[in-house]
């Protein structure tokens, strides 16, 4: 039997990023910030999978934004965009009620419980989001997160036989490339980047043959919180193999609610709540209670693990 990698008392929060950690879209400052009006460009995302696939070109729905965003830096529209300017203008996004400081409150709740801190259980946060890693980590939120999958930006490409040139111009420039892309089905990877630990030993491949007991946060640990039809690839793998799900929903727009609603009348989830994580609040009553159900598992679990240690026999 394979030594044991890791003690798996880790209880993660695993995050989407647009109404659920904070009520709107992240990319509002950038539009703010340029003038750009933000249904206009919307529209325009909206009919790029046709405009490509007339001519011949497949591109994905979920990152086709990306695209148009670099389109309009080409164009002057964003006129030196870098990527530090994101991570500025990520501190203008306003978060949701009651976040970060909710984030701090699960970890102070774990380690004020001495049951909890004797088995090492300890909690962690992480953003999986198909928006701008820039913009996350800028945010108020950015610094209370353990890690963020989203996507990013090239400002300057690698040029050829860049391995022999002591010259590479690392100086700051408009962004020209997408860099890392995640949609909506490739979030599911994040899932098992976490659960076998490749984010924190990157030594490991997320495809590698890993047994449950060699992971570092079992699947059964992690609650996936998100807001729409498009995570249900994410839900359906943390509900099969035992972790939780809580769909959240803001009052605007209206169809928000029904979404998720329609999400929890399916079985996707199992509890919904508006994105308000404020002490008392039914988001924070649900997660809370949720995040304690598992660390007494984890308790539980370690206890018994001892309990089944054979003894040796008493002398006469």
């Amino acid at each position: 039997m394979p030594v044991p990698l890791y003690t798996q008392t880790v209880v993660a929060f695993l995050w989407d990023y647009d109404r659920t950690l904070i009520p709107g879209n992240q990319q509002a400052p950038l539009f703010a910030e340029y003038g750009v009006d933000e249904s206009e460009f919307w529209g325009e995302v909206d009919g790029l999978v046709d405009f490509y696939d007339r001519r011949g070109i497949a591109i994905s729905r979920d990152s086709a934004y990306l695209l148009h965003i670099l389109s309009y830096v080409e164009h002057g529209i964003f006129d030196g965009l870098t990527n530090e300017k994101l991570r500025m203008l990520g501190a203008e996004i306003e978060p949701a009620p009651g976040i970060p400081e909710f984030l701090e409150a699960t970890r102070k709740r774990v380690a004020g419980d001495p049951k909890y801190v004797e088995e090492g259980v300890t909690v962690e946060h992480y953003a999986v989001s198909t928006g701008i890693r820039h913009m996350i980590e800028g945010s108020v939120i950015g610094p209370h997160l353990d890690d963020v999958w989203a996507n990013t930006f090239i400002e300057r490409p690698a040029p050829p036989r860049y391995r022999e040139r002591l010259d590479v111009d690392d100086t700051p420039h408009p962004i020209t490339h997408i860099g890392y892309s995640i949609d909506n089905t490739t979030k599911t990877r994040a899932i098992f980047e976490i659960n076998k630990g490749v984010n924190k030993n990157p030594s490991l491949d997320v495809n590698a043959r890993m047994s449950r007991d060699q992971r570092r946060v079992p699947i059964r640990n992690m609650i996936y919180i998100a807001d729409g039809p498009s995570d249900v690839p994410c839900f359906s793998i943390v509900n099969e193999r035992g972790g939780k799900t809580f769909g959240v929903y803001t009052t605007e727009p209206r169809n928000n609610f029904r979404n998720v609603r329609e999400l929890q009348e399916q079985g996707r989830i199992q509890g919904m709540a508006e994105a308000d994580f404020r002490e008392g609040k039914a988001a924070y009553l649900w997660l809370m209670d949720s995040l304690e159900q598992i660390a007494d598992e984890i308790v539980e679990s370690r206890g018994k693990a001892f309990a089944d240690i054979p003894q040796p026999p008493d002398h006469i």
